[in-house]
């Protein structure tokens, strides 16, 4: 069987390795060409200091293959504590 996945060229922001790409509320982590990768879908803000901050974040693992098979999911008050716990579910998804 052929493979259908397509590329987009051009250089992304990268983290340990992988491409970390946000567009509108909806941050994605990892790889396509990994089983897994990490979503991370902003659902609310906050003020802070005048600035607008991601408060609330829904966090998901989903397959690369079947966007509808999600791995794990959950939330987080955060971007910071949301990246993390994320991260650390798809280290574990890859692995298994």
């Amino acid at each position: 069987m052929a493979d259908t996945r397509k590329t987009v060229s051009g250089s992304y922001l990268e983290y340990k390795g992988k491409p970390l790409v946000r567009e509108g509320n909806t941050i994605c982590y990892g790889d396509m060409n990994e089983k897994y990768i990490l979503v991370l879908e902003i659902m609310s803000y906050k003020e802070v200091g005048g600035n607008s901050l991601p408060d609330k974040i829904f966090i998901q693992v989903i397959d690369t293959k079947d966007p509808t098979k999600i791995f794990k999911q959950g939330d987080k008050n955060g971007l910071h504590d949301a990246f993390s716990i994320g991260l650390v579910w798809l280290e574990r998804a890859l692995a298994s």
